[in-house]
């Protein structure tokens, strides 16, 4: 099968790998698609774990399932997270499912992006998840990037009548922001010095935008002439960079909460004034990936429509292409959310001892499932979950 290889942003390669074989409480999926993250690309993170597979938004088609598996079946679509918790340790009784050790340590096998993955019986217990038919694969991609998105809004503590300020109008810009009007905010502003991201986020329905660019000596002036001359209660910060982590405590009002949404490298430091941030009473946090009841409600958001893919999905790669997939994300100027699609191959892998009439039983399998369960397994209302 093939598969990314990570060496680099320019050294991106294709590689020929076996197929994964699965063990009990496994399954083995065909990928279908696909997104990259700005962390794929993010090179004092990627780099000193090259070569590595990357990939971890993939969604596809369950080929093969492992001995005692009784929820899936072959041919099944579904979503697939990378990390899942234990749910029963210290850090998972407090809700923090990525401090949770096993959270860390689970991964899918090579990557998702590999023709096909196999996936941990762990990851299969807690956090598979069907697909509704009139979902596309493309529009699944979403389900882990706006599982962080949910939980960064959710972090960042937004009351109704809230003013939100989004520095960044990437993919990640753009549903948080959209997450925040459906959260209450009265007005939301996304700051960009592209263009065409700004014209992205108002296509999108965002209230205002500005050009960090040309504005950028008057852009609390322009924030106070749209918010009754006050700073924002709420500042989502998605670069990494410190100069933007600086701009959103220098732009938060007082009272109000600050939210970094991307790491920088481990040896950046960031000056803080604490005496502000003290009287001021604002509130420092960040949010880092998402647990399995975040990635049920992004599932729900994108089915109902709350969340639209075609606001961020922009650019589309065949997996050969994955090189300039990569290239595009590490520079992405016009770009937003790019999705790596499968070309067709083998439905699945076929089991040499199988006559055909047994492999197509196998591969055209009726799927039988329940939609909504949470990650015990009980299964849930559509609707029990608000947002």
């Amino acid at each position: 099968m093939l598969a990314v290889e990570y060496h680099s942003n320019d050294d991106v390669r294709i590689v020929d790998l076996p197929i994964p074989k699965i063990g009990p409480g496994e399954l083995l999926v065909q990928l279908q698609a696909c997104g990259l993250c700005a962390s794929d690309v993010m090179e004092w993170y990627m780099k000193p774990r090259a070569p590595t597979y990357p990939g971890h938004e993939p969604v596809g088609i369950i080929a093969a399932v492992g001995e005692d598996v009784k929820q899936f079946s072959v041919g099944q679509r579904v979503f697939i997270h990378h990390h899942v918790p234990c749910m029963v340790c210290h850090y998972c009784q407090r809700g923090s499912f990525s401090q949770c050790p096993t959270f860390r340590a689970t991964r899918l096998y090579p990557g998702g992006l590999a023709e096909y993955i196999r996936v941990p019986a762990l990851n299969v217990q807690l956090d598979v998840l069907p697909l509704p038919d009139e979902l596309s694969f493309e529009a699944a991609t979403l389900i882990e990037p706006l599982a962080c998105c949910v939980r960064g809004i959710s972090r960042s503590a937004i009351q109704s009548g809230d003013s939100v300020l989004v520095l960044g109008a990437g993919s990640n810009g753009l549903m948080l922001a959209q997450l925040a009007q459906q959260r209450g905010a009265i007005r939301v502003i996304i700051v960009d010095p592209i263009a065409y991201r700004r014209q992205r986020a108002l296509d999108a329905g965002i209230d205002y935008v500005l050009d960090s660019g040309t504005e950028k000596d008057n852009l609390l002036q322009h924030i106070y002439a749209i918010n009754d001359g006050r700073k924002p209660d709420i500042v989502l910060v998605t670069p990494s960079s410190i100069s933007a982590m600086q701009q959103g405590l220098e732009l938060v009002g007082p009272g109000g909460t600050v939210l970094f949404f991307a790491p920088p490298p481990p040896t950046s430091t960031l000056p803080i004034t604490p005496n502000k941030l003290f009287f001021q009473e604002v509130s420092l946090h960040t949010s880092y990936s998402a647990g399995p009841y975040e990635t049920r409600l992004a599932l729900d958001l994108l089915r109902n429509g709350r969340i639209r893919p075609e606001t961020v999905i922009t650019h589309r790669f065949s997996l050969k292409d994955a090189a300039k997939a990569f290239a595009l994300v590490a520079k992405p100027g016009d770009a937003l959310k790019v999705v790596i699609t499968i070309e067709s191959i083998s439905a699945f892998p076929r089991d040499q001892s199988q006559n055909d009439e047994q492999f197509r039983e196998e591969q055209y399998a009726a799927p039988v499932f329940e939609y909504d369960q949470d990650p015990r397994g009980n299964t849930l209302r559509s609707n029990a979950r608000k947002w």
